[in-house]
């Protein structure tokens, strides 16, 4: 059965649904949730949060009300749980939306996270496809987050890689958004456990288009490159791979970073598309943000693969 008032459902895959309520008025739906990155559990708090929270901004509303999703052993602590759902609770307050409730079970390993619902006017409703040939891509956050999170997993991340890492992950992307609102922009994702390279392709793959991506110019956690070469790699970055094996051709680059562009992130920035008038706009007001932000390619005609790296 189909309803003419569901602007944005599942045929898309696209980050979130998207109802309208009126004329001037739709309702963005989402939720995710996973388990611990961190061990400190207001840090995991703060980052499920922003990590569900990040869907809302990607489909160019603004989030309104969530919902706590709690997965919880009864053998430990309850004061974790409390600070989990602090760290959540901030999170979502410091994107002006507020938590209404949510619901609990008890399981063999704590998972959290958010069900959002955001607003945005029907007509400014943005989607992971509509990007047109000459439009170029801007990632607001830098990558390699899986990469770090198995390092710190394995405790060989120093301080100031994990320091750096949590402050990628727990930053919301509410405000490389609401700087998008005011841009026309053709397209737009958030970059989670597909990685870059899946969440490009699902962009390219709904377009029409090849991506093509300059590797010098795409923001990386540094350490990252380091911990790649030791081989700390997440399992998911495999998955990633083969997913798309034939959908994309990477040219003269080296296998750590062909990891880091598949590494799966968690709460990962925006990949915007846009015309390079209005990329030239956004990124004066974008690059005074506290994570950098790059114009990483551009969209050219479809070839025989959907995404080039060179």
């Amino acid at each position: 059965m189909e309803d003419k008032n569901l602007i944005v459902g599942i045929e898309t895959s696209d980050d979130a649904a998207v109802y309208k309520l009126t004329d001037e008025l739709a309702a963005i739906q989402t939720l995710d949730f996973f388990t611990p990155v961190v061990d400190d559990p207001y840090t995991f708090g703060q980052i499920a949060a922003a990590n569900s929270l990040s869907d809302v901004y990607a489909m160019g509303g603004k989030p309104s009300v969530a919902l706590n999703i709690v997965c919880f052993p009864n053998c430990l602590d309850i004061n974790i749980l409390g600070e989990i759902l602090k760290g959540g609770a901030d999170k979502v307050m410091e994107c002006g939306a507020v938590v209404i409730g949510g619901h609990s079970v008890s399981d063999d390993e704590p998972k959290y996270g958010l069900s959002v619902m955001g607003l945005v006017h029907p007509d400014k409703v943005l989607k992971n496809c509509g990007t047109n040939v000459g439009d170029v891509l801007i990632l607001t956050k830098p990558i390699g987050t899986g990469i770090l999170n198995t390092a710190i997993k394995a405790e060989m991340a120093d301080k100031e890689s994990y320091d750096y890492a949590v402050k990628v992950m727990s930053t919301l992307n509410k405000y490389a958004g609401e700087i998008m609102m005011d841009y026309e922009v053709t397209a737009c994702t958030d970059i989670t456990g597909f990685g870059i390279m899946g969440h490009a392709y699902e962009m390219a793959q709904g377009s029409d288009v090849t991506l093509k991506l300059y590797k010098d110019e795409i923001p990386y956690i540094e350490k990252a490159k380091e911990f790649a070469e030791m081989g700390l790699v997440p399992a998911g970055t495999y998955s990633n791979r083969s997913y798309l094996d034939g959908k994309y051709r990477l040219n003269n680059i080296p296998e750590w970073f062909e990891d880091i562009l598949f590494d799966p992130q968690t709460s990962g920035g925006l990949l915007i598309s846009c015309s390079k008038e209005v990329a030239k706009d956004m990124m004066e007001e974008l690059s005074k943000l506290d994570l950098p932000s790059s114009v990483i390619g551009e969209a050219i005609e479809l070839s025989d693969v959907y995404i080039i790296v060179e």
